[in-house]
């Protein structure tokens, strides 16, 4: 007689709900995993086997055929095991179809029944929850990771004599978690790098801070020890702390990517990733066989953090083009396509020329001409139209670094103005379905970013006299926008649009000019 128990597969970040069909004929002794399994499944028929002779139970001396239903949806990974396991218990008696039928099973076994934790549970559980599964059997260390998800009955099991014992006798308790709570206790944490320790830099300070308001990209140009990496270091410490849905968000990109741990189930504090030059574009975007998020998916709703920019290869740095403008990265294979969300501040640091010193106040630049135009030309025009705030840091002359007093603003007092502007966006666009000015559309930016006459004059001569482009022209608002949050302003002024073409002047073309 054949029986079926419920599971789940991850494709990208969305979820399958899976019926695993099992069926014992009278032939040769032997194990067959149909629908599209990969290599992980299919070495489940020893996994399989041994746990359950290993946990004292008899495998049937017959030939077991299972079905995972639907047979045209690939399944990945090595959580169809407990199912599989449990299904063939069904057929030796030792459970009933009865008692698991509201039940949906995901997990490794170990040779000796253990059950061993897999990646993606968070958006398993979403996805079997969306299709009226209520209660979810889970390896042990995934089930906190699991409980995130309410209105779901989430069970942590060790082995399977538990789960056995669970139907037949002492019932697993389940495991449940205040995700609330839980943020806001994490959220709280102190950072270790803080902008109270950057000595001078105000005007860098002020751009990270609009930027950090406003959800915007940023590029550090300046001499080697003028502050840049510090700065980006810091950078983290004024972001405003994460939503609960952006938590959650997050916590499923990292759950299919393998980087939560069992004590620390919940993504609580905004993504900085520092990528090292020698990425791969890969690397950046995402890739593989079974696609897999990349660096700029796991920054999301965070910070990508690119150090000597122009030493990352051209391809690579043409990759984040359409990310940035999009949002989102479409990776695609011969048999399907992934979609990952993007949404990333990307915040570059930079030398103005290959030996570092090109318009630096104590040391001369030793570099030709032609030099410091190939090694400038990696940043193509189109890739600098993206990065809102471009920013000369200078570096500190020997009188100012020693003289220089104390900063009086923490990255905490910072932090208070940030969350100000981002609460200020977040009312103003809570029908809009974006959360920051950055993510703002050519038809909202009409809507929201409104000149009074004298800021359309000013925009107006900008546009001639340094020949912006249409995108530019949109991002001068969006940032003159946040600038304006910033000062809690309802409208834009001739001085928020000033403030904003500042960073917008600065371009890498005037150290070619000496």
């Amino acid at each position: 007689m054949v029986n079926r128990v419920q599971s789940g597969t991850v494709i990208g970040l969305n979820a399958y709900k899976v019926w695993v069909e099992t069926d014992v004929i009278n032939s040769l002794p032997g194990m067959a995993v149909v629908g599209l399994p990969d290599a992980a499944v299919n070495e489940a028929r020893d996994r399989v086997k041994s746990a359950i002779k290993n946990s004292g139970y008899t495998f049937p001396a017959k030939k077991v055929v299972v079905n995972l239903a639907p047979a045209d949806v690939k399944k990945n990974g090595t959580g169809f095991d407990l199912p599989i396991a449990i299904g063939i218990l069904i057929e030796e008696e030792v459970l009933t179809s009865e008692k698991v039928e509201n039940y949906a099973f995901i997990g490794e076994l170990a040779l000796d029944g253990l059950i061993r934790p897999i990646t993606g549970v968070l958006p398993l559980v979403l996805g079997l929850k969306e299709q009226g599964v209520t209660n979810i059997i889970v390896p042990k260390e995934n089930a906190k990771e699991a409980a995130l998800i309410e209105g779901v009955n989430i069970y942590g099991a060790q082995n399977l004599c538990e789960i056995v014992a669970h139907f037949t006798d002492t019932q697993i308790p389940v495991t449940k978690i205040n995700v609330k709570d839980y943020l806001v206790e994490k959220s709280n944490e102190e950072y270790i790098f803080d902008f109270k320790e950057v000595k001078g830099q105000q005007k860098a300070k002020k751009a990270l801070e609009i930027a950090a308001a406003g959800g915007h990209n940023v590029l550090m140009t300046g001499s080697p020890g003028s502050g840049k990496t510090m700065m980006a270091k810091c950078f983290p410490s004024i972001l405003p702390p994460l939503e609960l849905e952006e938590a959650l968000e997050l916590t499923k990109i990292y759950s299919v990517s393998g980087l939560l741990s069992s004590d620390e189930p919940l993504v609580v504090k905004r993504p900085y990733r520092p990528v090292h030059h020698t990425a791969s574009a890969n690397g950046i975007i995402g890739g593989g066989s079974n696609p897999k998020p990349g660096e700029i998916t796991l920054a999301h709703r965070g910070v990508l953090f690119l150090d000597e920019m122009v030493e990352f290869p051209r391809q690579v740095l043409e990759v984040l083009r359409q990310p940035l403008e999009d949002g989102e990265i479409v990776i695609s294979r011969a048999t399907h396509s992934v979609k990952y969300p993007a949404k990333f501040m990307l915040l570059g640091a930079m030398n103005p020329c290959p030996c570092g010193f090109l318009g630096d106040k104590e040391k001369q630049c030793t570099c030709s001409d032609f030099q410091i135009s190939r090694y400038l030309s990696k940043l193509s025009g189109p890739l600098l139209d993206r990065i809102d705030l471009q920013i000369d840091v200078p570096r500190l002359t020997p009188t100012e670094l020693l003289n220089a007093e104390p900063p009086k603003e923490s990255s905490a007092d910072i932090r208070k103005r940030v969350i100000k502007a981002r609460q200020i966006q977040g009312a103003r666009y809570k029908n809009e379905n974006i959360l920051t000015n950055s993510e703002l559309t050519p038809k909202l930016i009409k809507k929201y970013c409104v000149l009074d006459e004298q800021s359309k004059e000013i925009l107006k001569t900008a546009i001639v006299k340094y020949q912006l482009s249409g995108r530019r022209y949109d991002r001068i608002l969006k940032l003159a926008r946040t600038i304006a949050d910033l000062d809690e302003s309802e409208n834009i002024t001739a001085i928020h649009l000033t403030h904003a073409l500042q960073f917008r002047m600065f371009q890498l073309e005037q150290y070619g000019k000496g």
